[in-house]
């Protein structure tokens, strides 16, 4: 079998995140480390491949359906297309709903969970001065210091001006970083009953969770020390699941739906009190062409600009649910009682 190309930077947690799932996978791959739109523009410029846009990390190089090269970057749709083409130690539950929950469980790890480490890496200046000054020396180590300096300094300052992206300031930077704390206090309950998220093998979301925070507690100073704090079970946790190429996993490995610990339940109501709201009203903005807007979230007031990305991803979260059966689609609705999560199922009129 011939290994999977890829481009990643080791501080990138979507592609930790991927790294770690074709360890666990067994799939082969080999990977470069760099900038995608350079590598594709100078020394892969063979493959005459044009660069993902934007260019994103990590970056697979996988052919289309006729056989032509491309440059893929969405983790999420990649996992799904893995699942098809390698057989072995899969990690979407064969369970319909149970399938589902850990497709919101992976969104809302790659899509708040992110504002987590966002915030972290470029809100407080001595992580930001942290991330400058070792993400240049992860694309290259012997940069020579003049280069060094100047790249810092940009990526510093394009990074933090791309924090109203996603959505951190100064108004909402007390709601980020009560979710996380939140976020990290669930967490260690859980990981006192089990090993994962829903069961006792790794799913997508198992995967996605780790990949923000193998930066949150394992790259960023300020949230690092938040964790260690509030969770040292997370804080193993991360070291296990980097590699778990040696795990043995069985089909009943999976937690029944109906079984699954009260922290899944505490774990959605977290979902439900910022990225749901969030969600909603992104897509809302999105409709009325509004380049930015306001919610109230956790009791305080939450600006950000609209991201259509976002809007993309309520619609994918309910294209998941509408391909439940009736049954199962009950089964969800139960779990998402009271959690706020309801709110994610739009009317097919809206």
């Amino acid at each position: 079998m011939e290994p999977l190309t890829l481009i990643g930077a080791p501080p990138s947690p979507y592609t930790r995140k991927m790294i770690a799932l074709l360890r666990y996978r067994h799939i082969p791959y080999n990977i470069t480390w760099g900038d995608p739109q350079g590598m594709l523009l100078g020394e892969l410029k063979n493959l005459n491949i044009q660069p993902p846009k934007p260019a994103l990390l990590p970056t697979f190089i996988l052919p289309d359906e006729k056989g032509i090269l491309k440059a893929e970057t969405d983790s999420t749709p990649l996992i799904r297309r893995f699942e098809l083409e390698y057989e072995d130690r899969k990690c979407l539950p064969s369970d319909p709903a149970l399938n589902f929950l850990n497709y919101l469980l992976e969104d809302f790890a790659d899509e708040w969970v992110t504002k987590y480490m966002f915030h972290y890496r470029w809100h407080f200046e001595e992580d930001a001065d942290n991330a400058g000054t070792l993400l240049p020396l992860a694309q290259a180590t012997n940069l020579p210091d003049e280069i060094h300096q100047t790249a810092k300094k940009y990526i510093a300052e394009r990074q933090i001006e791309r924090l109203r992206v996603v959505g951190s300031n100064d108004t909402t930077a007390p709601i980020i970083e009560a979710s996380y704390k939140r976020f990290l206090s669930i967490l260690e309950g859980h990981f006192k009953n089990s090993p994962f998220l829903l069961g006792d093998r790794p799913s997508s979301a198992d995967f996605g969770l780790y990949g923000q925070l193998s930066q949150l507690i394992g790259f960023d100073p300020t949230s690092r020390k938040i964790a260690h704090d509030l969770s040292p079970r997370t804080v193993a946790w991360i070291t296990v699941i980097e590699d778990i190429s040696g795990l043995s996993v069985k089909d009943e490995s999976w937690s029944k739906l109906e079984e699954l610990p009260l922290t899944i339940k505490e774990l959605l109501k977290e979902v439900g009190k910022g990225y749901v709201p969030a969600l909603i009203k992104n897509r809302e903005a999105y409709l009325n062409k509004d380049k930015t807007w306001e919610t109230e979230i956790d009791g305080c007031v939450w600006v950000q600009q609209t991201f259509p990305y976002q809007v993309k991803c309520l619609k994918w979260i309910n294209e998941e649910y509408s391909k439940l059966g009736d049954a199962d689609k009950k089964r969800i609705d139960a779990l998402f009682e009271d959690t706020g999560c309801e709110k994610l199922l739009l009317n097919e009129n809206n």
